[in-house]
């Protein structure tokens, strides 16, 4: 969140965390994380139970008891919810930049652009660092030139675009976010088909597997690379193309857990 501060503001969002914490222990994680938007206490929890949000696994003889099912809930200037994400496993949990992405359709600058033949492709997503448990959303922009589309899912007798990303034990991966397509009438042939035309976007969202499943296949920088292959068959008014398959990747540095407690005087007690 505070990495994507400046970028969840820039969409006319104010941000604050809730959590059952006291003031004095969200000072210390504040101070030390340099966290720079509210941090707001609710130590009976009774914000948290009015959301609903009440972890009720937890054993009520347990320090832990009172903390919330973590999610992230997106509200209007009225103060009405208007979307949330939440998880059943509270090992997992959407990314800011990927709320961002999938809502809001904020992608990061392209860090990579794919040489191909009618289109061209940049890459965006992953490069906010993540955590074991992190869900991130990746993006592809095509962009294409007048007269050339491409064929949607569901088209028959035609190839086409597709996804899909190599797996791994470090990630699970969603199905593919496709935008809607257009219906276009191909008089030569009679038919109509759905198809992409100028520019749309493609959006890959994965959740990162547990620090078992993850630590294994990080590089030497803690890097994890997501390779996936893209396939599609472009075509303009006149002909269609030979179809085209192409490799992507996505590098996705993820840091380790911060397992550091709040001092010992500020814990709760049971």
């Amino acid at each position: 969140m505070e990495q994507n501060r400046e970028k969840i503001r820039a969409q006319g969002l104010g941000l604050a965390a809730i959590s059952y914490d006291s003031t004095a222990v969200l000072k210390a994680f504040a101070d030390r994380e340099h966290i720079g938007f509210e941090l707001l206490s609710d130590p009976d929890s009774a914000v948290i139970r009015g959301y609903g949000i009440l972890n009720e696994s937890v054993e009520k003889s347990s320090p832990f008891f009172g903390i919330p099912h973590p999610g992230t809930y997106v509200l209007n200037e009225r103060g009405v919810v208007v979307a949330k994400y939440f998880e059943d496993d509270y090992r997992v949990r959407d990314t800011a930049a990927s709320i961002l992405l999938r809502r809001f359709g904020l992608a990061s600058p392209a860090h990579q652009t794919v040489a191909a033949k009618h289109l061209q492709l940049s890459l965006s997503g992953g490069d906010i660092p993540a955590r074991p448990g992190h869900r991130i959303s990746l993006a592809i922009d095509v962009q294409l030139p007048q007269r050339m589309h491409v064929y949607s899912p569901g088209v028959s007798g035609y190839i086409p675009i597709s996804l899909k990303v190599d797996s791994t034990p470090a990630f699970q991966a969603d199905p593919i976010v496709f935008p809607p397509a257009k219906m276009m009438r191909l008089e030569a042939i009679h038919e109509t088909v759905p198809v992409y035309e100028r520019q749309f976007r493609l959006l890959q969202t994965i959740t990162l597997g547990g620090a078992q499943q993850v630590e294994p296949l990080l590089d030497a920088n803690r890097d994890l690379t997501i390779k996936g292959e893209l396939r599609y068959q472009a075509c303009d008014d006149r002909e269609c193309f030979v179809p085209e398959t192409l490799r992507l990747q996505w590098t996705v540095h993820v840091l380790p857990f911060d397992r550091t407690r709040a001092p010992e005087p500020l814990r709760r007690k049971l």
